[in-house]
Order: C-alpha cells, then sequence, then structure tokens
C-alpha cells in the first residue's frame, strides 16, 4: 500500500485533494470531487452521511484504509474522508488498488 499512501502525499501537495467534512459536502454539491475516499474505520454516521451524499450527486466512491494512515499520508490531523478532484489521480489511484498498492 505505500505507493498509494505516497499518491495520496503527492495528491495533498498537488492541491488535488478536498478535507475535511464540511468541504467535502460542499465540493460533492459543486462536483468538484469525482471520487470519494472514505477510511473504514470512520464513524458510523459520519460514513452514512458522506455515502448519502456521494450516491445523491452520482459521484463515486471506496472505501479504503483507515483514519491514521490516511492521515499520516497527506500530512494532516484526523481525515476520515478526502476527496479527489483530478482525473488522472483517480486513473492511478485504481490502478495502484487493483495492484495492490505496491511496485
Amino acid at each position: 500500500m505505500n505507493k498509494v499512501f505516497n499518491l495520496l502525499g503527492l495528491m495533498q501537495r498537488a492541491g488535488k485533494l478536498v478535507t475535511g467534512e464540511d468541504l467535502i459536502v460542499k465540493n460533492l454539491k459543486n462536483k468538484k470531487i469525482k471520487l470519494l475516499i472514505i477510511a473504514k474505520d470512520c464513524g458510523a454516521n459520519t460514513k452514512k452521511k458522506l455515502e448519502d451524499k456521494s450516491n445523491f450527486y452520482k459521484i463515486e466512491n471506496v472505501t479504503f484504509s483507515t483514519v491514521e494512515q490516511i492521515s499520516a499520508a497527506i500530512g494532516r490531523d484526523n481525515r476520515v474522508a478526502v476527496g479527489i478532484t483530478d482525473d488522472g489521480f483517480i486513473k492511478k489511484f485504481k490502478q495502484l488498488l487493483k495492484e495492490g498498492g505496491r511496485q
């Protein structure tokens, strides 16, 4: 999974990630987020809210990793979800997930 976490860090530095529940919901409405990543261990209410919002706005969401690992990868504290806004990064992210995240 190292490659996937490195890619998340790169996306953060490139400004292609949206973090924070309120900003994520706002950007889902604006259709700026194209893929939503939700941590496996986030709270049930938060997970349901984010999944419902992304499904309502027809934006794909995936459950991936833990809050701790996602937060460490992007250099922020306590991030339960991140939204990716760039198609190229989304394509690479999905490819790395299929390959198991290592190369």
